[in-house]
């Protein structure tokens, strides 16, 4: 009786030491109220214009010509056409993709259907009592009936004669 007595206030005396910490970074002086540095990205530099009557009304919100813009650096670094992304037309390279992708038809509510699903499948496998209880992430085992095994699939495409060149090896044969 009295071991399991002082086994009780042992663990009595460990929770409340652990409850004392309040998780905050106070090692080494810490700041967590400091900028972050890969937050600031650089501005393009200032152009003068060839002509000052041709400058477009200013537009609260909008954006300017000196604002960063990665997305079209980037395309216009990979040699495409950076205007794409701001026109909003389809050219004719890309209408016979959207016109296979869309042949069943196309729900302009997609997203918010597909959010509804995911969250009613979440709620169904949400995890056992204990793993509720004790915050575990159910999460990948809720959706691991619904995973690709990439080897199997691999090797099913092989055995169909389907060229596979970037296919990473099966870690469970050996390496000679």
């Amino acid at each position: 009786m009295r071991g399991r007595l002082g086994k009780t206030v042992l663990a009595l005396v460990g929770l409340a030491a652990l409850s004392a910490c309040d998780g905050e970074p106070q090692l080494m002086n810490i700041r967590t109220d400091a900028p972050d540095e890969f937050a600031v990205l650089p501005t393009k530099p200032l152009e003068a214009p060839e002509d000052y009557t041709s400058l477009p009304d200013p537009t609260p919100g909008g954006t300017n010509l000196a604002d960063p813009t990665p997305q079209a650096d980037a395309i216009a670094a990979l040699g495409g056409n950076p205007d794409r992304l701001t026109d909003g037309r389809i050219y004719a390279g890309e209408q016979t993709l959207i016109s296979y992708t869309s042949r069943y038809g196309v729900p302009a509510d997609i997203r918010a259907t597909l959010a509804a699903e995911d969250l009613a499948w979440r709620e169904e496998n949400n995890g056992l009592l204990l793993e509720r209880l004790f915050n575990v992430n159910v999460y990948f085992d809720s959706y691991k009936p619904m995973s690709l095994d990439q080897h199997i699939e691999l090797d099913r495409l092989r055995a169909r004669g389907i060229w596979t060149p970037s296919a990473p090896p099966d870690p469970q044969i050996a390496v000679e």
